[in-house]
C-alpha cells in the first residue's frame, strides 16, 4: 500500500504543475480582441507544453511501473510502502543517473546481508497481549554505515510494519562531523523469499556515519515452537497461558526486525509492557520497573546487555514463580516454573548443580562468567531440549524439573548433562559466537564434550568422560558418519534453509568426539591454556575454526611441540567420515616380527559406495599396547599420515596381541588380522581385566560394525560377547546392550529369531541372575547420587536384557510389581527400572493394564513419570491400541506436543507396531511436516526413528516412493534413512543366511566358520 508523502517535492509532479497552468488560464478576465488573439496563441502554447509533461510523465510512470514489479517479484505484495514512488523518482534529476545502477543491484536477493551497514545497538520496546495474543513494537536500531549504499536491508518474517523512518546521528561519532536530521525514504517494502525487509532511501547512507533505523510494527504469538510463541499449562483446574521466545538459528527475525546472522553482533536495551498479572524476564535484570496510572500496565526496562548476536537474545512473559541463590562471586540464580513445581521442589536439584557449575567454568577457562544473574526458565513446551540464552536458559521442563521420589538414575543423569551443557553454552556460544553456522559444531561440539567432563566434576565417581562418553557419543554418532550420505562436520551453509541442517549429531556428538581426541593428544594443560586465550582472545566477538586451530597451535609451540593443528584438524573437519585403522602384524619374511603394517581406509557400510571413495586420507594419532596374559606394555603414540605404513613395535611377540586406540580416544575404528582377534578373543575369555573398560567396549563396538559392514566376518563380534558372563562392568555391557538392539531390530521379524534371542540370554542370564533385583520401594536409595551408580546400572542393564530378550524369570518379575501396584494403589517399582517394568507389563498383560497406565499418564503430576508412562503405553501388543494411542498424540491435546514425536518412534521400535507406525507416518506427513518441519532437528529425528528398523524389500520400494511424491523440504533426513534402509536390506541378503548358520552350531563359542 502506498503512503503519503508530506515533504515540499511532493507536488512537483506533472499532474501537480498542470494544475497550476490550469488555474492560471481559468481565471484570467475577458479582454479585448487583439489581447484574445494573443491569448489563443499562449494558450496554444500552454496546450502543446501541458501535452509535452503528459506524455513525459506517461513514460516514467509505465518505467516505474516496470521497476516495482522488477523490485517485488518473488517477494509477494509490497509491505507498509511510504510516500509517492513515482513522485519520489522525479523529484530533481541530479540523483536519477546513479540510482539506475543502484536499484538493479537490488541486494536483498542475495541470501545474505550485504555487510554494508553493522549494528551498534538496538532499542526494543514491546507491548505483549496476552488476552488475545499478539504484540507489537517499536525498535529503534543504532546503525553504522561501512560502505556507502541507500539500501538498508535487514530480517523480518511475519510482522506487519506500520512506520518507518532513519535519521542521520546528529553527532557523526564516527566520522566527528556535524549533520543529523531525516533521511527521505524512496519506498521500503517486504521480501519474503529470503525474509528481508528493505528500505531505499533517496541518497545514499555516508561511510564512518551513525544513522538510526526507526520501525513500528504489529505481529501474533504464535501457536508454534519458534520466534516468539505461547503455551500454556493447567493449574488447579485453571488454563494458564505463557510467551516465551526461541530464536535459534534464525528466528529473532519473527519478533523483531533486525540483522539475523550471528556475525552482527550488538548490544540490546528491552523494554516490555504487560498486564501486571504476569512477570516478565530477559537476558538482563530489570532496571525499573513503572506501574501505568492509566491501565495499570507494568512496564520493565531492562538493562542493557553485552554484545551478542540477535539469536541469543530473549524474553518471557509468564506467571511463574522462583527459587534463587547466589554464588560467591555474586551472581544471583533463579529458577522459574510452575507455582506447583516450586514448591513442590522440583527445581532445587539443577538450581544447586548450576552454582556448581558456573564456579567450575570460571575455574576451568580462567574467564569469568560476563552477567549478573543467570534464570533458567522451565517451560510446558520448546522444540528442542534446551536453549542458552545468554542469562535466561530456558529448558522444557522434562529436561530440568526433578521429582526425586519417583525419577531414575537415568532421568537424573540425563537432566544433569542437560544443565551442564547450557551452563557451558555461555562461555562457547554466548560469550565467543561461530562467525557462521558452517562452524556451529565450535560451540555445540564443545557443549556436548563438557556434558561429560563438567558432569565428571560434580560427580566423579561416574566416570563419564572416560566410560559412558564412548557409548553415548562416540559409538552413536559413528553410526551416522559411517553413512555415504555423511557430511563433513563444518559444511558450506549459503540459504537460509541449510541453517537448521547443521543442527544434527554430526556437529555435536562428532564435534565433542574430535574435540576429545585434540584434548588428549596435547594433554590437559596445554589444551586449557588454549581455549583460555581463545575466549579472552574473541571475548563478546565471532570466532572461526582457523582461530581455534591458531591458538591451539601457540599453546603447543609455546611448550616445544611443534604440531600444526590446523593441519591436522582440517582433515577431521572438513572431510566426511572417519577411518577404519587395519592393523596386520608382519607376516612375510622381508620385516621382522616386531613390525606391524598400518593401513587407513575410508570407513562405509555400503560395501558399493567403498570402492568410489580412495582419496580420503586422515592425520590419525594411533596409541597401541600389545599384551598377553600377564602383561600389557606401555602405550605408544603413532602418527598415521598416509594409507599404508611400517612402524616398528619393540615389545610384540608372536604369542602376543596387539591393541589400538587406547581407552577409545581416537575417532576411528580398529580392525586386526584374524589372529590377532582370535588372540583378543582368548584374552576376554581367560581374564578380561587385563584389557581396559574402554577398550573392552571399544572392541565389541567394533568388532559388531565391522562385521555388519563386510569388513569381518559375522562370527568373530559373537564370538566375542561370549566372554560377557565374566564381565563386571556396566560399560561393555552397556556396549552390547546398544550393539544388540541394532540386530534384535533386524531380526525381530524373522521366523529363525528364537535362535538370536536366546544366543543373548544365554550369555546374559549367569550375571543377571548373580545382580537379581533392586529392593522394592527403594525410593532415594536407587538415587543416582549414591556412590553405588555403576553397580545400579549395570543391574538395570541386565534386567533390561533379559526381559527385552524374554527370561521367563524377569517377565514374572515385571507382572508382579504391576499386580501389586494395580491391587494396592501403591507403586513399590524401584524407580531405577520403572520403565522397564512398566513396559513389560503392558506388552505381556491385558488391555486394562493399558487402560490403567492411561490413567496414570494422566493424573501424574511428575514429568520423569509421565515421560515413560507414556513411552509404555506404545509397548502393547495389541496394534487397535497403538493406533488409538497414535490418533489421540496426534488430534488431542492430551498428548504434549513435543511428545507426540516420541509416540510414533516407540511404535515403529515395537515389532507389533512397526507396519502400523510406518503407515501411519506416511499418511499423516502433511500434518507432521506442517507442525514440526520448520525446526528441522525434530522433524529429522522422527523420519530416523520411524525409518531406522525398516528392513524388507516392500518397506524399502513404499519409502522410495514417499521419497519421491512427499518428500520435499525433509532436509538430509530422507536421503539418510534410505541408505540406511538399503542397508538393513542388504545385510539380510548377504548375512543373514550365515549368522543363523553360525547360531545353529552345537558349539558355537568355537573359533570357526
Amino acid at each position: 500500500m502506498g503512503l503519503n508523502d508530506s515533504s515540499p517535492g511532493a507536488m512537483r509532479n506533472g499532474r501537480g504543475l498542470s494544475d497550476q497552468w490550469a488555474e492560471s488560464v481559468m481565471v484570467r478576465p475577458r479582454t479585448t480582441e487583439r489581447h484574445i488573439t494573443v491569448h489563443k496563441r499562449l494558450v496554444l502554447g500552454f496546450a502543446l507544453s501541458i501535452l509535452t509533461l503528459i506524455i513525459v510523465t506517461a513514460v516514467a510512470v509505465v518505467l516505474s511501473v516496470r521497476y516495482e514489479e522488477c523490485g517485488a517479484r518473488d517477494g509477494g505484495p509490497e509491505v507498509g510502502t511510504r510516500g509517492s514512488g513515482g513522485s519520489a523518482r522525479l523529484n530533481g534529476s541530479r540523483d536519477r543517473t546513479g540510482d539506475r545502477g543502484d536499484e538493479e543491484m537490488q541486494p536483498w536477493r542475495t541470501s545474505r546481508l550485504p555487510g554494508t551497514l553493522r549494528p551498534r545497538h538496538y532499542d526494543l520496546r514491546l507491548a505483549v497481549y496476552m488476552d488475545n495474543f499478539t504484540f507489537s513494537g517499536d525498535i529503534s536500531i543504532e546503525i553504522e554505515c561501512v560502505n556507502a549504499t541507500r539500501f538498508i536491508v535487514l530480517h523480518a518474517d511475519r510482522l506487519e510494519v506500520v512506520r518507518v523512518s532513519v535519521t542521520a546521528e546528529g553527532s557523526g561519532r564516527l566520522a566527528n562531523k556535524p549533520g543529523g536530521g531525516v533521511m527521505r525514504i524512496h519506498r521500503h517494502f517486504a521480501f519474503p523469499l529470503n525474509l528481508m525487509y528493505v528500505v531505499v532511501l533517496h541518497r545514499e547512507l555516508k561511510p564512518m556515519r551513525l544513522y538510526r533505523l526507526n520501525i513500528s510494527f504489529d505481529a501474533a504469538i504464535e501457536d508454534e515452537l519458534l520466534g516468539f510463541f505461547r503455551s500454556s499449562y493447567t493449574l488447579q483446574r485453571e488454563r494458564r497461558y505463557l510467551a516465551v521466545t526461541q530464536f535459534s538459528p534464525i528466528h529473532a527475525r519473527k519478533a523483531f526486525p533486525c540483522f539475523d546472522e550471528p556475525i552482527y553482533k550488538a548490544t540490546f536495551s528491552l523494554t516490555l509492557r504487560h498486564d501486571p498479572q504476569y512477570l516478565s524476564l530477559s537476558n538482563m535484570p530489570v532496571e525499573s520497573s513503572v506501574l501505568s496510572e492509566e491501565d495499570g500496565w507494568v512496564t520493565n526496562h531492562f538493562s542493557r546487555t553485552p554484545r551478542m548476536s540477535t539469536y541469543y537474545l530473549a524474553w518471557a512473559v509468564c506467571n511463574f514463580t522462583y527459587k534463587e541463590t547466589q554464588t560467591d562471586s555474586g551472581v544471583t540464580i533463579r529458577l522459574y516454573a510452575r507455582p506447583d513445581a516450586i514448591s513442590s521442589g522440583a527445581g532445587d536439584y539443577a538450581l544447586h548443580i548450576t552454582k556448581r557449575l558456573l564456579g567450575f567454568y570460571q575455574d576451568y577457562f580462567q574467564v569469568q562468567y560476563s552477567l549478573p544473574k543467570l534464570d533458567l526458565l522451565a517451560v510446558p513446551k520448546h522444540p528442542y531440549a534446551a536453549m542458552e540464552n545468554w542469562g535466561l536458559n530456558v529448558f522444557v521442563e522434562q529436561k530440568i524439573l526433578l521429582d526425586a521420589e519417583v525419577s531414575s538414575s537415568s532421568y537424573q543423569m540425563e537432566l544433569t548433562m542437560v544443565v551442564v551443557h547450557e551452563i557451558c553454552h555461555q562461555w562457547f556460544g554466548d560469550l565467543v559466537t561461530p562467525v557462521w553456522w558452517e562452524d556451529v559444531w565450535l560451540k555445540e561440539g564443545f557443549a556436548h564434550f563438557f556434558e561429560y567432563v563438567g558432569t565428571d566434576f560434580l560427580f566423579p565417581k561416574w566416570n563419564m568422560e572416560k566410560q559412558r562418553f564412548l557409548t553415548d557419543v562416540l559409538h552413536e554418532v559413528m553410526l551416522l558418519d559411517g553413512l555415504s550420505s555423511s557430511h563433513p562436520i563444518s559444511q558450506d551453509v549459503q540459504q537460509a534453509t541449510d541453517i537448521d541442517r547443521v543442527f544434527d549429531w554430526i556437529a555435536y556428538k562428532k564435534g565433542a568426539a574430535l574435540i576429545r581426541m585434540l584434548a588428549n593428544v596435547m594433554g590437559q594443560p596445554l589444551f586449557q591454556k588454549g581455549l583460555n586465550d581463545y575466549l579472552l582472545s574473541h571475548m563478546y566477538s565471532n570466532a572461526a575454526r582457523d582461530d581455534l586451530w591458531k591458538k591451539l597451535t601457540q599453546a603447543m609451540r609455546s611448550e616445544g611441540r611443534d604440531i600444526d593443528i590446523g593441519e591436522m584438524m582440517d582433515r577431521w573437519t572438513l572431510q566426511m567420515g572417519y577411518p577404519v585403522i587395519t592393523i596386520s602384524k608382519n607376516q612375510t619374511k622381508q620385516l621382522p616380527m616386531h613390525y606391524i603394517t598400518v593401513s587407513q581406509q575410508h570407513f562405509l557400510y555400503g560395501q558399493d559406495t567403498r570402492h568410489n571413495n580412495h582419496s580420503l586420507q586422515w592425520q590419525v594419532p594411533l596409541t597401541v599396547v600389545v599384551g598377553n596374559a600377564s602383561m600389557v606394555s606401555r602405550e605408544q603414540l603413532i602418527w598415521i599420515n598416509n594409507k599404508t605404513e611400517t612402524h616398528r613395535i619393540d615389545t610384540m611377540h608372536g604369542n602376543t596381541w596387539l591393541l589400538g586406540n587406547i581407552n577409545q580416544t581416537g575417532y576411528f575404528r580398529v580392525n586386526y588380522d584374524l589372529q590377532n582377534w582370535r588372540l583378543l578373543i582368548q584374552q576376554l575369555h581367560s581374564n578380561p581385566q587385563m584389557i581396559s573398560v574402554g577398550n573392552r567396549a571399544g572392541l565389541i563396538d567394533d568388532a559388531f560394525n565391522l562385521a555388519r559392514a563386510g569388513y569381518l566376518p559375522q562370527n568373530i563380534p559373537l564370538l566375542l560377547i561370549g566372554y560377557l558372563p565374566e564381565e563386571s562392568s556396566f560399560l561393555p555391557w552397556h556396549a552390547a546392550s546398544r550393539v544388540l538392539y541394532q540386530l534384535d531390530k533386524l531380526l525381530d521379524r524373522t521366523d529363525e529369531y528364537n535362535l538370536f534371542s536366546d544366543y543373548v540370554l544365554k550369555q546374559v542370564a549367569s550375571r543377571y541372575h548373580q545382580m537379581g533385583w533392586p529392593n522394592p520401594g527403594s525410593g532415594n536409595e536407587g538415587n543416582v547420587l549414591q556412590a553405588s551408580y555403576q553397580t545400579e546400572e549395570l543391574q538395570r542393564e541386565l534386567i533390561m536384557l533379559a526381559c527385552s530378550f524374554g527370561n521367563k524369570q524377569c517377565h514374572r518379575q515385571a507382572v508382579a510389581y504391576i499386580s501389586d501396584w494395580i491391587s494396592s494403589n501403591k507403586n513399590r517399582i524401584p524407580p531405577n527400572i520403572r520403565d522397564i517394568v512398566y513396559c513389560t507389563g503392558v506388552s505381556l498383560m491385558d488391555e486394562d493394564v493399558w487402560e490403567f497406565i492411561w490413567m496414570k499418564f494422566h493424573s501424574s503430576g511428575a514429568v520423569s513419570e509421565k515421560k515413560i508412562l507414556l513411552e509404555a503405553l506404545t509397548c502393547s501388543d495389541n496394534t487397535f491400541l497403538l493406533n488409538r494411542l497414535l490418533n489421540l498424540s496426534l488430534t488431542s491435546d492430551l498428548v504434549p506436543e513435543q511428545d507426540v514425536i516420541d509416540v510414533i518412534i516407540h511404535v515403529c521400535r515395537n515389532p507389533q507396531g512397526r507396519e502400523l507406525a510406518w503407515k501411519y507416518f506416511r499418511e499423516k506427513w502433511d500434518i507432521l511436516n506442517a507442525r514440526y518441519g520448520e525446526a528441522l532437528f525434530m522433524n529429522s529425528r522422527l523420519i530416523g526413528g520411524v525409518t531406522e528398523f525398516l528392513n524388507t524389500e516392500k518397506e524399502l520400494n513404499e519409502l522410495k516412493e514417499f521419497i519421491q511424491t512427499s518428500g520435499v523440504g525433509a532436509g538430509p533426513a530422507l536421503p539418510r534413512a534410505l541408505e540406511i534402509v538399503e542397508g538393513n536390506v542388504r545385510w539380510h541378503r548377504l548375512h543373514r543366511r550365515h549368522f543363523y548358520q553360525w547360531l545353529r552350531k552345537p558349539q558355537a563359542s568355537a573359533f570357526n566358520g
